[in-house]
């Protein structure tokens, strides 16, 4: 099964979506996922690096469409600045779903371009997704932002998201927002496989392992295949709200890493 990721670009086509199929066949719901680099899809430059928004279609029925919008780097408030969210609602449908995952780049206090304030700012951003894709008549969900590979030297991990999965805990309850709690989710993951084996899951590449990485690689933060993989599984897993979940792939725990593709350069920064 190949990878069905979106491969457009950073301008309004790269997301358009038409009325209907050939045919007169209605359109393909879609999910979209607005997010950062942990969800990006990327190219054959970055193989094995993947993000959890490329592997989505792994565990969705074929008549579902993903427009993968995650950005490397951004933030609610970078996202929403470069016009991307302006993008994503410029192409959603009806019936359709928007992911919205945002987090780590919120977290950056000395970049005012993607500093966000958890209880204050942070929820401000996050609302205009959530009211752009209700104006769309679409569905929100939000995402609480994946945990990174953290452990203390005795080998308990530990969280590294300081407030802001509970400000998102907090505005998905305060506006009767599906919540897929992936902080918590992966903490639970990472903390039952230890600090050795999350090795196979971030982006950890010995050297000349791999020709993308040649002097090796010890990314805490980002995936390889099989990570993204499996966050992808804990995000459809816990996802009610997404459409077309496909159960069958959701409990077989041998999906292989070549069931994703790379395109050629990456879509959201293309």
């Amino acid at each position: 099964m190949l990878l069905r990721a979106a491969v457009g670009g950073a301008v309004a086509s790269a997301y358009g979506m038409k009325p209907a199929q050939a045919g007169g066949r209605p359109a393909r719901r879609t999910v979209f996922v607005a997010g950062d680099s942990t969800a990006a899809t990327y190219a054959t430059a970055d193989v094995p690096r993947a993000g959890w928004g490329q592997a989505l279609p792994a565990f969705l029925h074929r008549d579902i469409a993903v427009q993968n919008a995650a950005l490397s780097g951004a933030s609610s408030k970078s996202f929403y600045d470069l016009g991307r969210l302006d993008l994503i609602l410029a192409a959603i449908k009806p019936g359709d779903v928007l992911l919205v995952s945002f987090g780590h780049n919120d977290e950056k206090t000395e970049d005012p371009a993607r500093y966000t304030e958890p209880w204050t700012t942070f929820q401000d951003y996050l609302r205009l997704y959530l009211d752009g894709a209700r104006a769309k008549k679409a569905h929100p969900v939000l995402v609480t932002p994946v945990e990174r590979r953290r452990f203390h030297t005795d080998g308990s991990p530990y969280l590294s998201h300081g407030e802001y999965p509970d400000s998102m805990r907090a505005l998905a309850e305060a506006t009767r927002t599906p919540l897929i709690d992936l902080t918590a989710l992966s903490f639970a993951l990472w903390s039952a496989l230890g600090p050795d084996a999350t090795k196979d899951y971030f982006l950890w590449l010995d050297a000349g392992e791999s020709p993308n990485y040649p002097d090796g690689v010890a990314d805490n933060t980002h995936f390889q295949a099989h990570g993204a993989i499996e966050v992808a599984r804990l995000v459809v897993d816990a996802g009610c709200d997404i459409p077309g979940r496909d159960l069958r792939a959701l409990h077989d725990a041998t999906i292989p890493d070549d069931v994703l593709t790379w395109p050629a350069t990456r879509p959201a920064e293309s």
